[in-house]
Formats: structure tokens, sequence, C-alpha cells
């Protein structure tokens, strides 16, 4: 081998030494490679806090009813509203009012007289419905669509305050949209002329909308129900035949399709199953509202069979995320078997989510959307919003009231909820999202009536 001799300010010689290198010289050089090796790859794959930017600090009205975007911190809106400051800024704000006063804001009495998050959430939803009449996920572009899953959690949210409207137009959309196959698409352009892409469908849509049906009817007085549900019955039926032939297979489990990660995938995961489940549950009790006792009691075998499924297959492995997974990859799927998504509390599904949260916890306070998702130190709100969602439905308030304080500690400094919390805390991302603001006024709307 050739070894350099370098001295400053000397020119570089080369020569040969053929000696040998002492045993213990050369165990150490090959270690000390080594070392520097392992420690560039570990450099490489090991977790990084992502630093990823507040698009956002909230979406205001303008004098003309038009909605846009606004930087946060730069006290472009008015205080504790989501108009924009300025020449007839007082007209905008009476109508926000107004809407807010036809309705209710649910009080959760742990949070303090001075809490404004549940008005702020609901506000949310409010202006993300303003331009189209349902909602979008956010309003950025990339989130100016309606996903049939956020758009369910909204509707619930407006029927449970009062916001009857809202919600039937909500139902109206997907019925629309939604195709004789009765499969939803991930997404759509929010005039309801289509999709933005080609992500095709997902089935957990079908789930999603029977289940917003059921709430927002559950919501209305008694004698409006089979009135409601004739209105939505085309819904209703191509929804509950899609849910049906999902899980009409061999093993009693749907196919593999996307859920709310919006991933492909090659395994069925615990989350389509679970919202199939609601889904069918639902639309037992839809079909009952009308009378229609053939189509209720099919429905109910349906929910029943998956349900004895996802017990045989996800239960013993302690709901892994995907068929056949590891335990620590469980997700938001073993919530959705839970109130107020399923009919009743599951003992041994509970028993998961109370443990589960040690899977998903991040930095700053939140949730992933899995055990197995990045290691980013993110937190993501909707997750967040959703197991609270789950904990009051099940009886857990102290747990419930406690993510509440957390996301309210951490939105923006206009009051919008966001979709991402970084590891120091900031808030990130887009703001605000939807299925946050609307599961944080539905957690909210079961606590105050408990």
């Amino acid at each position: 081998m050739a070894v350099a001799a370098v001295l400053p300010g000397a020119p570089v010689r080369l020569r040969a030494w053929t000696g040998r290198l002492p045993a213990p010289f050369v165990i150490g050089l090959c270690v000390a490679l080594l070392l520097t090796a392992g420690g560039a790859v570990l450099a490489r794959v090991a977790p990084q806090d992502a630093d990823v930017p507040l698009f956002s600090g909230t979406v205001a009205t303008g004098p003309d009813g038009s909605v846009s975007e606004v930087p946060t911190g730069t006290g472009a809106v008015v205080p504790g509203t989501r108009v924009l400051a300025g020449p007839g800024s007082a007209a905008a704000v009476a109508a926000e009012q107004a809407w807010l006063d036809a309705g209710t804001v649910p009080a959760v009495p742990e949070l303090g007289a001075g809490s404004d998050l549940v008005r702020g959430a609901l506000l949310d939803l409010h202006v993300l419905t303003q331009t189209y009449g349902v909602p979008v996920a956010g309003w950025t572009p990339q989130w100016r669509y309606v996903w049939p899953r956020d758009a369910a959690f909204a509707a619930v949210a407006f029927a449970r305050t009062g916001h009857d409207d809202d919600a039937e137009r909500v139902l109206a959309f997907l019925g629309r949209v939604e195709p004789a196959a009765g499969v939803l698409q991930a997404r759509y352009l929010p005039d309801g002329s289509g999709v933005p892409d080609d992500r095709g469908t997902q089935l957990d849509g079908v789930g999603w909308a029977l289940w917003a049906t059921a709430g927002v009817a559950a919501s209305l007085p008694p004698a409006e129900r089979a009135a409601f549900v004739a209105r939505h019955r085309a819904l209703v039926d191509r929804s509950t035949a899609a849910a049906l032939a999902a899980v009409s297979t061999r093993d009693g489990l749907p196919p593999a399709s996307p859920d709310y990660w919006e991933v492909r995938e090659r395994r069925t995961t615990l989350a389509t199953a679970a919202v199939l489940r609601a889904g069918l549950e639902a639309a037992a009790r839809l079909q009952g509202l009308v009378g229609d006792d053939t189509a209720a009691a099919r429905a109910a075998t349906g929910a029943e069979r998956l349900g004895v499924a996802i017990d045989r297959e996800f239960a013993p492995h302690g709901y892994p995320r995907r068929l056949g997974g590891r335990a620590g990859s469980v997700d938001l799927g073993v919530a959705f078997l839970l109130p107020p998504f399923a009919d009743a509390v599951d003992p041994q599904a509970y028993a998961r989510f109370e443990t589960a949260p040690a899977a998903l916890a991040r930095p700053a306070g939140g949730l992933a959307p899995g055990g197995s998702w990045k290691r980013d130190g993110v937190s993501w709100t909707p997750t967040t919003a959703t197991w609270a969602l789950v904990a009051a439905g099940s009886g857990d308030r102290a747990q419930a009231v406690s993510r509440l304080a957390w996301l309210e500690a951490h939105r923006t400094a206009e009051g919008s909820l966001p979709e991402k919390v970084l590891a120091d805390g900031r808030p990130a991302a887009v703001a605000p999202l939807a299925w946050t603001a609307a599961s944080v006024v539905l957690t909210a709307d079961v606590l105050s009536r408990s």
C-alpha cells in the first residue's frame, strides 16, 4: 500500500511501504471506518423533526363575501371572527354572529369561561362552507376540495349545533356526486362538477355517507326523521348496497382500499373495515326510520358479519392498521370501532384504544395518524381531535377534555385549528381544517350532553 507523508509547506510525496501494520492498529482502523460509515447511514435514516410552514393563520370573508387566506400575525381579521377588518366589516361580523345565534355553541365547562375553542371551530366550518355551500377541507388550493370523510364530520357537527340547512346541503352534495355503484371518489371539486385528479375511489366514503346521514337524522325531531331519510333515500340505498357488496367476501372483510391515510393499499385496513361497519349499523337505523324492516335487517346482518370478521382477524393481534400487521401499527381504525361511530362500546376495542396513544404520541403532545407513521415529530390535529371525540363518546371525559385543551393551546394566532403541530408546538400546514374543526364541535357536543 502507499502512504502519503504530508507536511505543511512541503510537496506531497508518495513512497512505498512494504512492512506490516500491527494487528491492533488494523482492527482499530477497521472499527473506526465502520463506525464512521455507520454514523453516516444513521444520520440519513434517523428521525428528523419536520419544519412545515403555516400556510395561513385563518380564512376570512371580505365585505363582498369573498373568502381569502389570511397570513398569521398580521391583524387582518376582526378579533374573534373570520371577517377581514376594514370598511364593511361590521355587517359581515353581524351576519356571522347571526349564523351562530341561529344554532348553539356547546359548552365545555372544564375549558374555562373564557374559552372560545368551540365557537372558533364552528366559525372555521362556517367560513369553509361560505363559497360553495358545502365545506371544503381547507382553503389552501391543495385542500380546496370536498372529501366525503371531512364533509361527513362537518354535516353531523352542523346538525348537532342546530344548523340543519348546512347539514342537509352536505348530504345532498354527496347524493349528487355518488355514482350508481355507490362507491365515492376520494375527493370532489366543490362545485360538484367532477374530481380534481385520478386518486380513484375509497370504500370508506360509503361508510362515512351512511354514518353522516344517520347522525343528521338523529339530530332532527322524531316526527321529521322519516321525511328526511326519504329525501336522501337514493344516497342511503346506493351506499348500503355498496357496503354490503364490499363485505360479501369469503372472510367477511372488504378488499384493500385507500382510507384516511390516502395511500394505495395492498391489504385491507382496519380503518376501512371499521368505517364500513359503522356505515352498515347506521344503514340499519336509517332503513328502520322509513319502515323498511327487510333492508334494515339486511344491513344489520352485514354489520354483524363484518364485526365478527374484525374480531377474528384484527382483535387478537392488537388491532393493527393492516391485516396481518404488527400491533404497534395501531391507528384510528380502532377508534372507528367505538362510539360515536359504533352503536356500543366494545370492551376489547376500548382497551386497545386506551393504550394506543403511546404508539401515536408526538413531542408536542398530539398524535400522529398511526403507530407506523413516519417519525417526523409532527402531531396531526384530525387524529388528536377524533381521539378526543371517541374518548367522549366512550365515557372518558377527562381524556376528551385534556385533548381539547391541547388543541386550544395549539391554534393559530387568529384562533383557527391547523392541520399539524410541529415538535416545538408551532401550528403548521393548512389552517383551518374542516375535519379537525368538526371533531372539536362534536366532542364538545357529546360532553355538553353527558
